[in-house]
């Protein structure tokens, strides 16, 4: 039996679809996205040879050339259990509004009581906000809040990370987060002094791993201070 012949001509393939569906998502990522805030501080680690990466649910203290401490956590939903601690323990008042915007802000370096205040900020405002001497790091007065801020936050993350381990191991499904990590970042002319101070708040709280955060992209290097 013989074939038909071919009509001749190169076959053509219509790129219309392909192209609206390119715009279409173009346009969904545009739409839902979200701008990540801009840091009241900005450091310029020392730079090193260190390879640790540091994962996403980690626990930071920065501290800049003039000792001040900012404090970040990942994980949001730790972000606001913690201020509902920390409100509660230095009795001041936050609304439920204010609680969950608090947990998309970046770190911050005022005083609890200031922090009200800071959160109703504009994002433009934040960046100048007055008081922001850091967050108060007193080794003598009871007003230590970078130490209860890392014990609190620090409790809750790992609290949350245990529980969605727990949910995983019960779903039989694997289970890939890592525990989360605390971490150190300053700036290369920050005095000693000031990050000594830092982490006394950790090893106080019998906390001797964390990592140093430097200009080596994605990584830092974990030290661990003897104990007293």
């Amino acid at each position: 039996m013989s074939k038909k012949p071919s009509k001749g001509g190169a076959p053509a393939l219509d790129m219309t679809p392909m192209v609206d569906l390119a715009f279409l998502l173009v346009t969904f990522f545009m739409l839902t996205a979200s701008f990540r805030m801009a840091e009241p501080v900005v450091v310029d680690p020392p730079s090193s040879i260190g390879i640790v990466d540091l994962p996403d649910n980690h626990i930071m203290v920065t501290i800049d050339d003039k000792g001040r401490a900012f404090f970040f956590f990942f994980n949001s939903t730790a972000k606001m259990n913690a201020l509902r601690a920390m409100a509660a323990r230095y009795k001041v008042n936050f609304t439920e509004e204010q609680i969950v915007k608090f947990s998309g802000l970046p770190s911050f370096g005022v005083d609890l009581k200031d922090l009200p205040k800071y959160i109703d900020a504009k994002e433009e405002e934040r960046k100048n906000f007055q008081p922001q001497k850091g967050v108060p790091l007193d080794t003598i007065t009871p007003n230590n809040q970078l130490k209860d801020w890392i014990q609190i936050g620090g409790t809750e993350a790992v609290r949350i990370f245990e529980a969605a381990k727990q949910k995983a191991r019960e779903a039989n499904q694997e289970f890939k987060a890592e525990k989360p990590r605390y971490a150190i970042k300053c700036a290369a002319n920050t005095k000693y002094i000031y990050v000594k101070d830092v982490i006394k708040a950790f090893t106080d709280l019998k906390l001797y791993q964390f990592n140093l955060i430097t200009s080596l992209e994605g990584g830092g290097t974990v030290i661990e201070p003897s104990k007293k």
